[in-house]
């Protein structure tokens, strides 16, 4: 007996519109090309490109069409009250946008269509049904945005529903309701749109949720249990406030999850899905953001565990502690070590280093010691892969000497420049021991870290041409026990051209010694991992 065909549930992308809201977010024309690309390859159905007019960028973003699979979407607001469709200079620029299809934003809370927009009940839904019209007549797909719909639903369902309905018989293809404050919970956004289907049938209804109460991916969820079939959200939840609903997470959700994935199909494939944490941090590495280690299915940390009974349930069986196979959306099992490690963390973490250890090897308790007195006094390994490893290669074994640190001077002034200006200048001398030769190296830089690590790396012999890809991303200072003497705990985050990341650590009562040790490590590191020889 053959299976029932599944339902296709369609993604609306909106990271180049709503997500262009996010603080601190300015998307260049080429930031919106090289993303419209990525979301095309990934498999999502539409992508909403923003207003065209609102802006020459966008002008320019809408000169022609920006996907080769995806549909390509202009966004804008339905005609205003008052004016001919005609003559609404901002549906002429949606209707003359080279967009394949046009989304249209319509008030559906009689609160705003009288305090908003300052026009009659009747006169918003006329406007929603000649938008629509004039859109098909051009032979564009027309989605409508119900904006505020939840909360309209609450105050006057009737009309709420007469804002979905007008949009849906005027020829909307996707009628959407949008939670635009972001305050509704799942179980009232799927009772409500249950409720929605009656009027508009659920093939045709979509959901666009803000994650103000932190249940944007739920509500979206919701919504496609209740009927609907489109879902709208962003790359890794950008948007204004607290974001919207972050495709990241719901498209693995859809794929892995049996209650979604033996129900519906995406456009999204299996190659796609297990690219899916490259995709989320490559994109938060071109908007310069840090990524979220703690984000779910792609986050750093969303498959690690450190307790030590968890890490031994995970040798023996990884669904113990895994909701999926990391390796389905390109992510990976990180078993951590640190002060709460036991024997079964360690192993587990010297594996997948590919360090293959006997578990009766008596260098192990040494190693376990050694890691608990160092957690101990402040330096934080779950945090610090490279320097970790270096650690256990060091216990169970060596680690080379490629060179040697003789001495390093450190000095920072503060002056007036020849033009009067306050200025602050870093310079660091390195003696270091290279083979049988020894060098000193000066180099200056924005400040003692940057300075000290442009010293220490300005001529290593035989070992540059290894290192010369080696590039500092980021560089964090905690203080770890208040006052002017306090232990600093530095941490370094390093990556090369073929974006292999690693983080080193360093601990000291002097920022610049920590900084060092944490430099140091990541270039032996380096050197470790590019099979650098032994220099005799």
């Amino acid at each position: 007996m053959s299976a029932s065909p599944r339902d296709r549930v369609y993604l609306f992308d909106t990271t180049l519109r709503d997500g262009a809201q996010t603080n601190g977010i300015d998307f260049t024309l080429n930031d919106k090309i090289a993303i419209a690309g990525i979301l095309d390859r990934l498999g999502v159905d539409y992508v909403e490109g923003g207003y065209p007019g609102a802006n020459p960028l966008d002008t320019e973003f809408f000169s022609r069409k920006r996907t080769k699979r995806a549909g390509f979407v202009a966004f804008g607001m339905t005609k205003r009250p008052g004016v001919s469709i005609s003559n609404d200079p901002g549906v002429a620029l949606l209707l003359d946008s080279a967009a394949d299809a046009i989304c249209y934003v319509a008030k559906s809370w009689d609160f705003h269509v009288h305090f908003a927009l300052g026009t009659t009940l009747e006169e918003n839904l006329d406007g929603i049904r000649q938008s629509v019209e004039a859109a098909s007549a051009r032979g564009k797909l027309v989605m409508v945005d119900c904006e505020h719909f939840f909360d309209g639903y609450k105050a006057n369902p009737q009309y709420a529903l007469d804002c979905a309905r007008a949009a849906y018989e005027a020829g909307a293809r996707w009628v959407v309701l949008c939670d635009t404050n972001g305050g509704t919970f799942p179980h009232e956004v799927e009772a409500i749109v249950r409720e929605v289907t009656v009027v508009v049938p659920g093939d045709h209804l979509g959901i666009h949720a803000h994650n103000d109460t932190e249940h944007a991916v739920a509500n979206s969820l919701a919504a496609v249990r209740a009927g609907a079939r489109q879902i709208q959200g962003t790359l890794n939840g950008l948007g204004e406030r607290c974001g919207n609903a972050n495709l990241v997470s719901i498209i693995p959700s859809l794929k892995l999850k049996p209650e979604f994935a033996e129900r519906f199909d995406i456009g999204v494939s299996d190659e796609a899905l297990a690219d899916l944490t490259n995709l989320a941090r490559g994109f938060d590495e071109m908007l310069n953001r840090r990524p979220n280690r703690h984000q779910p299915y792609v986050g750093f940390a969303a498959f690690a565990t450190k307790a030590g009974i968890h890490a031994s349930a995970l040798v023996k069986d990884p669904k113990t502690y895994e909701h999926i196979p990391p390796e389905s959306v390109g992510n990976r099992r990180r078993v951590l070590v640190s002060d709460q490690a036991g024997k079964s963390n360690l192993l587990a973490e010297l594996a997948r280093l590919g360090l293959e250890v006997d578990k009766a090897e008596p260098k192990l308790d040494t190693l376990l010691g050694e890691v608990k007195r160092l957690e101990s006094i402040g330096y934080s390994y779950e945090g610090a892969d490279a320097s970790f490893e270096l650690l256990a290669r060091r216990t169970l074994g060596t680690v080379p000497d490629y060179f040697k640190v003789k001495s390093f001077r450190v000095m920072v002034e503060r002056r007036y420049n020849a033009i009067g200006e306050l200025m602050t200048v870093s310079e660091a001398i390195v003696k270091v021991k290279v083979g049988d030769e020894t060098k000193m190296h000066v180099a200056e830089g924005n400040g003692p870290v940057n300075a000290l690590d442009g010293a220490l790396r300005k001529d290593l012999g035989e070992y540059q041409p290894f290192i010369q890809d080696l590039e500092l991303v980021d560089f964090k200072v905690r203080i770890l026990n208040g006052g002017t003497s306090a232990t600093t705990r530095v941490l370094i985050e390093s990556r090369d051209k073929d974006d292999n990341r690693w983080f080193t650590i360093g601990l000291s009562e002097n920022i610049i010694d920590a900084s060092f040790q944490a430099l140091m490590d990541s270039i032996i590191y380096k050197l470790l991992k590019s099979g650098a020889p032994v220099l005799s």
